[in-house]
């Protein structure tokens, strides 16, 4: 009962938030998917800061007086690159990835056990007449397993796109913590490509940009909402199906 129970408030609760979706597309029917507004990263209610042992922070470097050049920049008149908390940077954003993997396990197991007792101090007779089982064959047992399994995963990634990231945070060893999002609205479908990570200001190209490769826990994200998501989603009863199904 203490089972049924809990399956039948998280299918109540799942009817719920089915229903508020549902409704929600109802009342775009014929609209454009909203988009989401720009707003202050620091202001979402899951942003956290980053905290993680770190090494002692270096040392800053002296600025040169009446010297069109400072030290650690590439170009003329100061560094141009991303710095400090507001700047902003691009993200070139190139994901070429390929996996193979192909597994087989054959497994096969016999047994058989057998017990008798031909001769029981003198008593088989008996024991015959007690149980009538014959004292000779009193226990046979035997089994055969076999379990045959091929699996196989041939997937193919690629991602090209550029991205305008914010700084964030500046970490005490000198690492930015970068955030950003882009939302692009063909018709009704909006492609969102998000990504936030940690970068080394040294790995910042002159001209401003970063590959994504560099940026250290990275986090990219790309997809998409509108009529086409919609179609290519199962309905909300066939994964609660999947999920509490045992076949």
């Amino acid at each position: 009962m203490r089972h049924l129970s809990v399956l039948l408030i998280t299918a109540s609760a799942l009817s719920l938030t089915a229903c508020a979706s549902s409704i929600e597309r109802l009342e775009r029917v014929g609209s454009r998917p909203p988009m989401t507004q720009v707003s202050n990263p620091q202001t979402k209610p899951d942003y956290q800061p980053l905290s993680w042992p770190l090494p002692d922070p270096e040392a800053t470097s002296t600025r040169t007086a009446n010297s069109l050049w400072q030290p650690g920049s590439r170009a003329g008149r100061g560094n141009q690159r991303a710095s400090r908390v507001g700047d902003i940077l691009r993200v070139n954003v190139a994901v070429a990835d390929q996996a193979k993997l192909d597994n087989r396990t054959d497994r096969q197991r016999n047994s058989a056990e057998s017990a008798n007792a031909a001769a029981l101090l003198g008593q088989e007779g008996n024991l015959s007449k007690l149980t009538g089982a014959d004292p000779t064959n009193l226990l046979s047992v035997g089994g055969t397993t076999q379990t045959n399994s091929n699996g196989r995963i041939d997937r193919k990634e690629t991602i090209n796109t550029q991205i305008a990231a914010l700084v964030t945070q500046v970490l005490p060893n000198g690492n930015l913590v970068i955030e950003g999002s882009q939302e692009i609205l063909v018709n009704y479908e909006i492609r969102e490509v998000s990504v936030n990570g940690v970068i080394r200001p040294q790995d910042i190209n002159s001209d401003n940009t970063i590959e994504s490769n560099q940026v250290a826990q990275a986090r990219i994200v790309y997809s998409g909402r509108g009529q086409v998501s919609d179609i290519q989603k199962p309905r909300w009863g066939q994964e609660v199906i999947d999920v509490i199904s045992p076949f």
